[in-house]
């Protein structure tokens, strides 16, 4: 539904907003004023439970990238309900959700729905039904968050300044998702974008965050290396490609203790190798694979291409030929994830007073990835980490852990702080973008 504001309107809506307003547009650059108002909305014991009602069901039956048909389908249900509209398809199972007048200018809220292809091990009544899969990372509760914001957002549409976009993406863990919702062409006349993550690093309430990089940029490969097999008792008629592989890996090693500056954090990691099947012989072949990452795009460039250099080049040294895959389409590359430095400002002040300043805490980077980084190579976004850790109930496993718990106390922060981020940012672009009379579209 759009709403249109005449003069008189606006008067009243500011009038309106005296009690608990977001922000000031005169004074915005300077502070923002205090407000509660979205956490209250966000504690409420009613929408509290139905935020955890929607994060255990997605996490009953978890789905891996480009599989969340069931978690997309919950998604539209409450969508519907709520009167919001959408997009979908997009990028296979994505859901794109608008709230407000339709109108410029757009700022866009992400949560990612992919579960991972892991075994779940803790035993609790809402345990994956779905053998070998588990929400291991909280996209369950991203997802769950996101939706609880669009429940406040809808019950405060007349007070939205232009329109929030909901995205609602596939395939974080490596499929890159991010990057098939920019090539599906939904998002661009987004001002800004924000996205958060749970971590059971930091205390409930908390936020954590900083400007420029966040997390690295990551890369994977795979190397064949091909020798020639026969006995390991007469290994002078062979040409031993586990040898070669060994000497491979050494000296992938040496390409970031003794070439990359120390200053300039870089990690190569190899985590598979496979080649040969009985203790008497000497396979043809053998197969190494692993990741790289780094905080720009210039060291991981220059990383691949040494990566390739030294494989081949050490594997010719051993008498063996290797071919090496980046898997590009496999697994494709992701940018470092940069936060945008007046967006940091901006975040560090709702945040601020939504929370108190006190729990808005630096972060330092990690080396970790994020396909959040494609949307901020395309427009200006925002990461930041919202801390669920109580450490007077239990501690919480890291992600990625058949462990893996989320603290659900969480949900209302999350909803809060993206209600809070989309509105306050919308006031903010609304002194630069005059409100446009027109029909109601819900098209970006």
């Amino acid at each position: 539904m759009a709403f249109f504001f005449s003069r008189v309107n606006l008067f009243i809506f500011f009038h309106l907003l005296v009690a608990t307003p977001i922000f000031s547009e005169s004074s915005f650059s300077s502070h923002a004023i205090s407000t509660t108002k979205f956490l209250d909305l966000a504690k409420d014991p009613q929408l509290f439970d139905w935020m955890v009602g929607i994060r255990r069901k997605i996490h009953e039956n978890p789905e891996l990238g480009y599989e969340e048909f069931q978690t997309s389908e919950l998604i539209r249900v409450e969508l519907d309900k709520l009167g919001i509209s959408y997009k979908y398809p997009v990028a296979v199972t994505g859901v794109i959700g608008f709230i407000g007048t339709g109108l410029p200018p757009f700022v866009a809220l992400r949560a990612d729905m992919d579960a991972l292809p892991m075994q779940e091990l803790v035993e609790w009544e809402h345990k994956s039904k779905v053998p070998g899969k588990m929400h291991a990372c909280g996209h369950d509760a991203h997802v769950a968050m996101l939706l609880g914001a669009a429940k406040i957002l809808k019950e405060h549409e007349n007070e939205i300044r232009g329109t929030v976009v909901l995205v609602f993406q596939p395939a974080e863990e490596g499929g890159a998702g991010a990057r098939k919702i920019l090539d599906a062409g939904v998002l661009e006349n987004i001002s800004a974008i924000f996205g958060l993550h749970i971590t059971p690093t930091f205390p409930i309430g908390e936020v954590a965050a900083r400007a420029g990089p966040v997390f690295a940029g990551s890369g994977f490969f795979e190397a064949t290396i091909n020798g020639r097999g026969g006995h390991a008792a007469i290994p002078q008629h062979s040409i031993d490609p586990i040898l070669a592989a060994s000497n491979v890996i050494v000296s992938l090693q040496h390409i970031v203790s003794r070439e990359a500056n120390p200053l300039d954090s870089q990690v190569l990691t190899v985590g598979k190798f496979q080649g040969g099947g009985a203790f008497n012989v000497i396979p043809d072949s053998v197969t190494i694979g692993g990741t790289f990452r780094a905080f720009s795009k210039e060291s991981f460039m220059q990383l691949r291409h040494r990566i390739e250099q030294v494989i081949t080049g050490q594997a010719a040294v051993q008498r063996c030929n290797a071919t090496v895959d980046f898997l590009d389409e496999e697994k494709p590359f992701f940018p470092p994830t940069v936060n945008n430095g007046d967006l940091h400002e901006f975040f560090q002040s709702v945040a601020g007073s939504l929370i108190g300043s006190n729990k808005v805490k630096d972060l330092q980077p990690l080396m970790g990835s994020e396909d959040f980084a494609f949307y901020q190579e395309v427009f200006p976004g925002y990461f930041f980490l919202l801390g669920m850790e109580d450490a007077n109930v239990e501690r919480l496993e890291l992600p990625h852990s058949p462990y893996y718990k989320v603290n659900e106390d969480a949900l209302p922060y999350g909803a809060a702080l993206h209600a809070s981020l989309a509105t306050s940012y919308l006031l903010k672009l609304h002194q630069q973008v005059p409100v446009v009379e027109g029909n109601h579209h819900d098209e970006l």
